[in-house]
């Protein structure tokens, strides 16, 4: 550079300090300066992807809850068939006892353990047993 004259900047040297398609004044496209897409204007340029996503994920959580259900609605069936055949082998318990306390009763010569077994178990006083 001579003295006296003013430097002359060249778009060569200029732009080898800048990054690779920045000219320091922003990105530019088409001569206009480009900027970023907000959240909502991303979700409306592809709302169809978006709409997609969010029936298929509705889709996915309600096939979850609907397997959880099947499973909850076999461990009450395997709960309700436990429950019947505890039930049943109550009942045939609580019958063997019954019939054993009325054998016992029978045996009594003055009949009063008898009469107060059928009428606590609210059986007909004909019935022998």
């Amino acid at each position: 550079m001579m003295p006296g004259t003013a430097p002359s900047f060249s778009p060569a040297s200029s732009s080898s300090a800048l990054p690779a398609g920045d000219n320091g004044n922003g990105s530019f496209r088409n001569g206009r300066p480009q900027r970023s897409l907000g959240f909502l204007e991303i979700l409306m340029k592809r709302k169809e992807s978006f709409i997609q996503l969010f029936v298929m994920t509705g889709i996915l959580f309600l096939s979850l809850r609907s397997l959880g259900q099947k499973h909850r609605m076999h461990e009450l069936s395997d709960v309700n068939s436990n429950l019947r055949e505890e039930r049943e082998s109550l009942s045939f318990r609580m019958g063997s006892i019954k019939s054993a306390l009325l054998r016992e009763a029978a045996l009594d010569p003055s009949g009063v353990l008898s009469s107060h077994l059928r009428r606590f178990f609210q059986m007909p006083s004909s019935s022998d047993h």
